[in-house]
């Protein structure tokens, strides 16, 4: 595998029984892009996540971050991993400041590194005069941006992101959205962000189209609309998919 590649998976297949949630599923990620996956209820998208990040095993495929294979080298691959999921894992009565001391302090930092870290990401997110507050006393958008902080504390060279703004007002959607394409090119972060919300995609992106655990289209927005023979993304989507809803 290219060293630089900071998200490698290779021939992923994966089944609950004997229904086969992903086949065969290949792609790349490199340092400073935005993926987009993209796929309906059902693609696999949230299966594929889990077996990124270790919930769940396989037997088919390969999974590598940052050159660290995830099955040989788990620890050392993980280390590189942030993850936003899609269900709130936060302490809803710690403080913003208490979740965030938490999660770098099973990262091992100490406490000086550690403050540092939680200020120059709150400070980013315009969250850092809320860091005294109960989580349950913020707002969805709010506390998703405490979420993606938490994630970028360790500096991880990937982010995964699975449908972190469902639910949110559209002002909040389209703000995280923004903060994250900005963070990939300003941080050489690459981001991994399963979505069902077209608006979320930009011009530039990299773009996966996922359908019945297959990937129907890999490539830049411009490639899938020139592969697919369609103007929009919403058109391209309905090709590759006979019509399903993302």
């Amino acid at each position: 595998m290219n060293s630089s590649t900071a998200l490698s998976v290779e021939d992923l297949s994966f089944s609950y029984g004997g229904k086969k949630a992903l086949n065969q599923v290949n792609f790349k990620i490199q340092p400073g892009e935005c993926t987009i996956l993209l796929g309906p209820n059902g693609a696999g998208k949230s299966t594929l996540f889990s077996l990124i990040t270790r919930l769940y095993d396989t037997r088919d495929g390969r999974i590598e971050l940052c050159g660290f294979d995830i099955k040989q080298q788990t620890r050392l691959a993980l280390a590189k991993l942030g993850v936003v999921f899609q269900q709130t894992t936060l302490d809803m009565d710690l403080t913003v400041m208490q979740n965030l001391r938490y999660h770098t302090a099973l990262h091992g930092m100490g406490r000086k590194q550690a403050t540092q870290r939680i200020q120059q990401e709150l400070e980013r997110l315009a969250m850092y005069d809320r860091r005294a507050e109960k989580v349950r006393q913020l707002n969805g958008g709010h506390r998703r941006r405490v979420e993606i902080a938490r994630a970028l504390l360790h500096k991880p060279s990937v982010l995964l992101l699975d449908e972190p703004t469902v639910g949110l007002d559209v002002p909040s959607r389209l703000s995280i959205v923004d903060y994250v394409h900005r963070l990939a090119v300003e941080e050489k972060l690459a981001v991994l962000w399963a979505s069902h919300l077209i608006d979320e995609i930009y011009p530039d992106d990299h773009l996966i189209v996922l359908d019945k655990g297959q990937v129907k289209a890999n490539g830049t927005v411009d490639e899938v609309l020139k592969v697919t023979k369609t103007l929009t993304i919403k058109d391209a989507f309905y090709v590759l998919t006979q019509g399903e809803q993302a």
